[in-house]
């Protein structure tokens, strides 16, 4: 017996969905034919993003081969809803089929959000931003830390952070990325500016063709810049030597740093001679 099931494990992730399938499926017969019009797409799906010309290479393959992967779905209320391959169900509608190949499995939204991630990650169809979801999402199904992940799907820590830290970029930003406008490793150094220094960059990237060197020089000047404007801002000193002066000629005790003048006083009479000096 398999210890393992996709839907109620991480590990199945490391397997192939095919096997993964039939974790699910006792018999090959379950296999069976669904009218296109009776199934409603995954809610958890995390595609966003599906490539038209891709869609449409697919859709050519299945007019040209059959269906060779059949989807998977649970039944609905009035109908059928999709757990896995939103993909092969949109180039099948593209290509004008009436029905499609498909494995019905009862399952729970845990299930159907975990088939939906597997299979996207198993089948690289995702794009940066959707992969990153897609390994939040894992890491809070499992409450499991980015390590654990790391171990059990075979990819490198580094990665894992670095493409859940693309999640902290601007929306804008990260539609320019899923557009292809930009690439992941444009993104990856924009993370830590705000939104207005993005998208500024953002533009020079797509209007100047700029690499991604070129945009960690920018990125680069730029700290440099807001770091001399710091240290300029912390080491402004004003000359209180005059001041202090008078001040030790009318009796009173002060002194001063940078930006700072203090006045020392010894009695309530004291600050009462000082005011009277303001009002003479």
């Amino acid at each position: 017996m398999k210890s393992q099931k996709l839907g109620r494990g991480l590990g199945a992730l490391l397997g192939e969905i095919d096997e993964a399938y039939e974790n699910e499926v006792s018999q090959k017969d379950s296999i069976v034919e669904i009218p296109l019009k009776d199934i409603r797409p995954n809610p958890f799906q995390p595609r966003k993003h599906f490539e038209e010309s891709s869609l449409y290479e697919l859709s050519e393959s299945i007019k040209s081969n059959g269906l060779l992967q059949p989807v998977v779905v649970t039944e609905d209320v009035d109908g059928y809803m999709l757990i896995a391959g939103e993909r092969r169900l949109r180039a099948s509608k593209l290509a004008k089929l009436k029905s499609i190949r498909a494995i019905i499995l009862n399952s729970d939204e845990h299930k159907m959000r975990q088939f939906a991630l597997i299979e996207n990650i198993q089948r690289d169809e995702l794009n940066s931003i959707e992969l990153a979801h897609a390994y939040a999402e894992l890491i809070k199904l499992h409450s499991i830390t980015q390590d654990e992940l790391s171990a059990r799907i075979h990819k490198s820590r580094t990665h894992i952070t670095n493409t859940i830290r693309l999640l902290q970029l601007s929306s804008k930003t990260q539609k320019a990325l899923v557009e292809k406008k930009i690439s992941t490793g444009h993104a990856k150094v924009l993370i830590g500016l705000d939104e207005k220094q993005q998208q500024l960059i953002v533009n020079s990237i797509i209007g100047q063709k700029l690499s991604v060197r070129d945009v960690e020089s920018i990125i680069k000047n730029i700290k440099n810049n807001n770091k001399e404007s710091n240290d300029k801002i912390e080491t402004v000193s004003y000359n209180f030597k005059n001041i202090k002066d008078k001040l030790s000629e009318l009796g009173f005790k002060s002194k001063s740093s940078n930006k700072k003048l203090i006045i020392e006083f010894e009695s309530e009479d004291q600050i009462k001679d000082l005011l009277s000096y303001f009002s003479n």
